[in-house]
Formats: C-alpha cells, structure tokens, sequence
C-alpha cells in the first residue's frame, strides 16, 4: 500500500503540477472479525463524511459505496462481501438492509473499539477471534498493558570458587 501511495502521489503532483502530500499521516489498516463487526465498519467508514460535515446523507458523498449498497448504483469497483448477500434475498431487499441499518446509531463504545483498533493496527473482533490471530500469526492483535513490562525475577546458583 505503502508504494502504491507513493506512485499515486507522484502522479497526481504531476499530472495537476502541485506538490506534497495527499493524505494527512501514514496508511494504516486493522484485522475485522467480518462476522462480528463488518457491517459495523462499513457503516463507520460511510458515514466519515456526514460526521466531517461534508455531506449530509452517506449518499451524498460521490466517493462512498453507499449508492452502490443502498440504491444498487452500478460501480464496477466494489464487489460485495458475503455478509452484504446475506442481508436479503434479493438485490432490492439486500439494499432496503443496508438503508435500513443507517437508521441506528453506532453506539460511543463500538466507535471507540474501531477508532483505537484502527489506529494503533489492532484487530477488530471478538476476543476468541484475536486469540485465534494472535495464535496463527504470531502477533499481538490487542492492546498491550501499559508501563514497562515486569521483569520476572531468575534463580539464580552462584559457585564460589
């Protein structure tokens, strides 16, 4: 991502003869358990620009896939996920669902779980899902204890000679 960043920067400095950066701060990313928090997510991230008072309605924002998801808009860009397909059985039942699920507010915990999970690229789930990451790869997928880790005291034989 880091590299394609830097290519589309390039191009678009070029292309309209400005300088600097895009975007405010680095890329960064987390891990989503889809089955718990997916929807959630998409949610959060359509409706970034009716928080930032750009627009009104997630719909009115030109770059959201809610047109897509909401009203069926045709964007070859975005292929829906399984979970999308599951929200009806047909494609005006699936978008009347995802209309339907902008009606509710996305309560002040979740939000604070997806804002921390995101910017310190953590993973987004339940706690038997981040075992399971933190298992498979190795990594730390939740936030670390504060302070300095506790030095755990060493037996020690000495051998006097």
């Amino acid at each position: 991502m880091q590299d394609l960043g830097r290519k589309y920067v390039r191009y678009i400095n070029h292309t309209y003869r400005r300088s600097g950066t895009l975007w405010e701060g680095r890329y960064k990313a987390s891990l989503v358990d889809s089955g718990t928090y997916l929807l959630t997510c998409m949610r959060y991230i359509e409706l970034n620009p009716v928080r930032a008072g750009l627009v009104q309605h997630p719909g009115g924002y030109r770059w959201s896939s809610y047109r897509r998801n909401g009203f069926g808009r045709s964007n070859q860009l975005i292929q829906p996920h399984l979970l999308y397909d599951k929200l009806g059985a047909s494609d005006l039942a699936r978008q009347r669902a995802y209309r339907e699920l902008f009606t509710h507010h996305i309560d002040p915990t979740t939000l604070h779980d997806i804002r921390e999970a995101l910017n310190q690229e953590l993973v987004l789930g339940r706690e038997d899902f981040k075992d399971k990451i933190e298992r498979t790869l190795e990594r730390q997928a939740r936030r670390g204890k504060s302070g300095r880790p506790k030095v755990e005291e060493v037996a020690v034989d000495y051998c006097v000679a």
